[in-house]
């Protein structure tokens, strides 16, 4: 029985071990972006990276972060959509894009959701700093954290907004890993993405999404500018049951920063297509077994495999 167990334990490590490889195969695409990542989410392959672990300022970007904790929050019963938090002279005060809140109010989790993702709302940000960690230090602390367990490697955050600020950077590769993890483990709340406008005290802004509603299946997820970042997009799409995520930065303008997503979502949609190599269930084999049981021990696929063909 202990040879039989081992050989199961060394089974299923590998059986981990492979469904869990990321496939790299670097294709040839010209960018102007900066920095990019391109991946294949269905079936786990990198398509395009261009300096993609250089430290870089994220901008808005890096709300993404942000919003990824109070996901976890919600997902974990420690917060509620309809819990309120209490506006602070700092948020109200806070200069960028803004959800327009005022000192004193009382804001719902959910709609400081919609201003963070919409309005891109770095007064957004900021309650939702102090009212989960008391200040906007102490949450950047623990942003740093669970950078840390989710598995970022070229980031590290100084507020919680992505306002430029001296050591707050992320790399391409970390912003593509952050946005896979919230659409992994936060379904219920990715939608959140794809609301093309919000209104909040009479004011709707639009989404600053360029592709969203433009017929490429895009559904996410996070612009953002300075002068020192350039124009950046995380962006989502998804057709039938492919979906890619991927990451430019340092665009010159909103206009090439659209055109560059548009080409990137036709580019990896038209010229690659899934090709099944196996179904769940489907028996590859077996391993004989010494001293146990039985004398195999057939192996089965734990989840359909498929690769990426051009």
């Amino acid at each position: 029985m202990l040879f039989q167990k081992i050989i199961n334990f060394k089974i299923f490590l590998f059986s981990f071990l492979f469904l869990s490889l990321s496939f790299v195969k670097v294709f040839s695409y010209d960018t102007t972006a900066k920095t990019t990542i391109i991946k294949d989410i269905s079936t786990n392959t990198i398509l395009v990276q261009k300096n993609e672990d250089k430290k870089i300022p994220p901008a808005s970007m890096s709300k993404l972060m942000t919003l990824a904790m109070v996901f976890d929050g919600l997902k974990n019963n420690r917060l509620n959509l309809d819990d309120k938090l209490r506006v602070s002279k700092k948020a109200s005060l806070k200069g960028g894009s803004k959800m327009f809140l005022r000192e004193g109010e009382l804001v719902s989790i959910e709609n400081l959701i919609k201003g963070i993702i919409v309005h891109s709302g770095n007064d957004a940000c900021i309650v939702i700093a102090e009212g989960l960690s008391g200040t906007e230090e102490s949450f950047a602390n623990d942003m740093n954290n669970f950078g840390k367990i989710i598995g970022l490697k070229d980031s590290f955050f100084k507020n919680s907004t992505g306002w430029p600020e001296k050591d707050h950077f992320m790399s391409a590769r970390d912003l593509l890993l952050i946005s896979e993890y919230i659409i992994q483990n936060y379904p219920k709340y990715y939608s959140y993405f794809s609301q093309l406008d919000f209104t909040w005290d009479n004011i709707t802004q639009k989404n600053r999404n360029p592709i969203l509603n433009t017929g490429l299946g895009a559904d996410g997820l996070k612009t953002g500018h300075t002068e020192e970042a350039g124009y950046g997009l995380v962006g989502s799409a998804k057709r039938g049951n492919r979906r890619i995520v991927f990451v430019i930065t340092g665009m010159n303008s909103k206009k090439e920063r659209k055109r560059e997503a548009e080409k990137i979502v036709s580019w990896a949609f038209r010229n690659f297509e899934t090709k099944k190599l196996y179904k769940k269930g489907e028996n590859i084999g077996s391993l004989p077994v010494w001293i146990g049981s039985k004398n195999k021990i057939n192996l089965t696929i734990k989840k359909d495999i498929e690769i990426l063909n051009k």
